[in-house]
């Protein structure tokens, strides 16, 4: 069991497979072009293989796919097989924009996927293409569709941003419900590669929003999940991610993986402890020596929020933020 200084397990990593996305979202990536890690920098599957067995045997009982955009790595498949092989009772999610998932969702499912997640933060074409700096609607709503039609379960993510998409909260709120996904309303996250003038909106002002169209009663946080729960008359529940406050870093029980097997305590943190050599060499010990080491540092919370609160230098598609 892997337990952290401030006595909190550590179940879960999320491993990014690659940093490249076939999208430039306002709030992630805008810029082109674009520098991308060598492709030979990379941990093959077979490299993040051996880590993930490290990582499982250590306690981790939950892993999450993401990128960049974790669909455009060939084969990704092949590597959720070989973890589920290995250990079918791990809990084995993705986090993807679903521009190619049509295509791939039952092979993913047939290899041992459990769930996705799927940002959608707009269901107009035009403004889809405004966001991701492509028209990209058609295909990720069809992915969706997929992804539901051969049984994976579903969560959408959104983040509303003033003048950009905060009139379609409702919209895609509805839009989930009727297809029994969770929705989940994420606060922009400052960072250093965002486009400078987007401007999120504050949990208070979306709460605010809701309100205006539903009764709903605060559940709280659900487990170690960074989700402040909402729960509607009729029983639909959603979620509200707010990086500025420190309340679910309390119950925090997740570490990231890099595709260059850069270890990472914290999505905000810059600090991290490097996997590659270790694994690499086939020096499993070092590997698990590391992977503890990176627990125990990991932080109490994140910088986001009170006076000295910081933008981070590190890109979240690195880290599949």
């Amino acid at each position: 069991m892997l337990i952290d200084s401030y006595d909190r397990v550590v179940d879960y990593l999320r491993v990014s497979v690659t940093e490249r996305c076939n999208f430039r979202c306002q709030y992630c990536m805008p810029e082109k072009p674009f520098s991308w890690v060598p492709k030979e920098n990379l941990l093959s599957f077979e490299e993040l293989f051996e880590f993930m067995k490290v990582a499982i045997d250590e306690g981790i009982k939950k892993i999450r796919i993401t990128g960049g955009e974790p669909l455009l790595r060939e084969d990704l498949d092949k590597f959720i097989k070989m973890i589920y092989d290995y250990e079918p009772s791990i809990d084995l999610a993705m986090t993807t924009n679903a521009f190619l998932l049509k295509g791939t969702a039952q092979k993913l499912k047939d290899a041992g996927l459990k769930r996705i997640n799927v940002s959608i933060d707009t269901l107009k074409p035009e403004v889809a293409q405004a966001i991701a700096g492509k028209d990209v609607l058609k295909n990720v709503l069809d992915g969706v569709n997929e992804a539901l039609k051969v049984g994976l379960k579903v969560k959408v993510n959104m983040v509303p941003m003033k003048g950009m998409n905060a009139d379609e909260i409702v919209d895609v709120l509805e839009y989930s419900k009727e297809r029994n996904m969770t929705i989940r309303f994420i606060e922009y996250m400052e960072n250093a590669h965002a486009k400078a003038d987007i401007s999120g909106l504050k949990s208070q002002e979306l709460l605010a929003i809701l309100r205006e169209h539903y009764e709903f009663e605060d559940e709280g946080f659900d487990g170690s999940s960074p989700s402040h729960y909402f729960r509607m008359k009729d029983g639909y529940r959603f979620g509200l991610i707010e990086p500025y406050e420190d309340d679910f870093c309390k119950q925090c029980n997740r570490i990231r993986l890099t595709a260059e097997g850069h270890l990472i305590p914290c999505l905000y943190f810059d600090e991290a402890m490097s996997i590659a050599e270790s694994i690499k060499r086939g020096d499993i010990k070092g590997a698990a020596l590391v992977l503890k080491e990176v627990v125990r540092t990991k932080p109490e919370k994140n910088r986001w929020g009170g006076e000295d609160s910081e933008i981070s230098s590190r890109a979240f598609y690195e880290t599949g933020g």
